[in-house]
């Protein structure tokens, strides 16, 4: 009986590291297919040793700059609904960090200071000069923050996609197991089993990304899962977010677009965001969608955007 039910296990075994290997074969060739296939829609700029990915439409003042949460795997694409609707009166930008959509990995560190540094080496170089109003959303806010507190005359203004805030980090620990096997199942071409993981994705669902278009997301989503660039970032979150802290409040108009907080691991995420803009003396909507608001409820954050925009300019 022993006999058996270790042959069997041997079996088993044998069966699922074939399918391991034959999964890492699949997945290294659709990502040399992909990568010929699927070109860069904005600028490749250098920057500190390796290349960002920097993408722009519309003409306008101020310049509008969006950076994406931590583990957003396509940038251009995640904040289209938003951009879109703003585009045809400003300059919209996404820089997309090291180890996102087009950009290049980097060996870099992800400290905040570091990542500051090549998001304004990247606007200057594609030819995005400052005044700029920061649109971060999830983890950029602490980047957000950080940039207007050491470059205050680069930011007029910070409006918040549900934006992490410093306190959050007091009670959100990385998830390293969790990093560990989602990273896993990416290198391995695991992901690519599981095609709703893409196509059941808001910018899909909600048309932001076109159907010519889909196969060059989903390319990117399943090449550029949890990135070691994205895994160091989420590593020294904490660190960046006590030195965020540590300048206290800034003073810099800021507007929150806030969400209910319903797939975050915080259980106070929606109340540590509004009591983080009331000490700011900033504003603050609350919507009842999830985190990413800005695929969500794209007509009614860009709504508000305009309002407060136009209150900026003294219009």
């Amino acid at each position: 009986m022993e006999r058996r039910l270790t042959s069997f296990g041997l079996v088993v075994m044998t069966v699922i590291g074939f399918l391991f290997v034959a999964s890492l074969a699949n997945h290294r060739i659709q990502l040399a297919r992909e990568q010929a296939t699927h070109k860069p829609p904005g600028q490749m700029v250098a920057v500190n040793g390796h290349r960002l990915h920097v993408y722009g439409e519309g003409v306008g003042q101020p310049t509008l700059v969006f950076l994406s949460g931590s583990g957003t795997t396509a940038p251009t694409y995640d904040f289209r609904g938003l951009y879109r609707r703003l585009s045809g009166d400003y300059r919209t930008v996404v820089v997309e960090r090291a180890g996102y959509g087009w950009s290049d990995h980097s060996n870099a560190s992800r400290d905040i200071a570091t990542v500051l540094a090549e998001t304004r080496t990247a606007l200057r170089a594609s030819g995005h000069e400052p005044p700029y109003v920061v649109f971060p959303h999830s983890m950029s806010g602490l980047e957000a923050l950080y940039w207007a507190t050491v470059y205050p005359d680069e930011v007029a203004a910070i409006v918040g996609l549900d934006p992490a805030v410093p306190p959050v980090y007091e009670v959100l620990p990385p998830p390293r197991l969790i990093l560990t096997l989602v990273a896993f199942s990416a290198r391995t071409g695991l992901l690519r089993l599981f095609p709703s993981l893409c196509r059941d994705t808001p910018p899909v669902t909600r048309g932001y990304v076109s159907a010519q278009e889909v196969d060059g997301y989903c390319a990117i989503l399943f090449g550029r899962t949890m990135t070691n660039d994205m895994i160091e970032e989420i590593l020294i979150t904490q660190a960046n977010a006590e030195l965020v802290a540590s300048h206290g409040f800034l003073d810099v108009p800021l507007l929150l677009f806030v969400s209910d907080g319903s797939d975050l691991a915080v259980p106070d995420w929606t109340e540590l965001l509004i009591a983080y803009a009331k000490a700011a003396g900033g504003r603050y909507r609350l919507l009842d969608v999830s985190h990413y608001v800005h695929n969500l409820a794209a007509e009614t954050i860009a709504a508000d955007i305009r309002s407060f925009l136009h209150e900026l300019a003294g219009e």
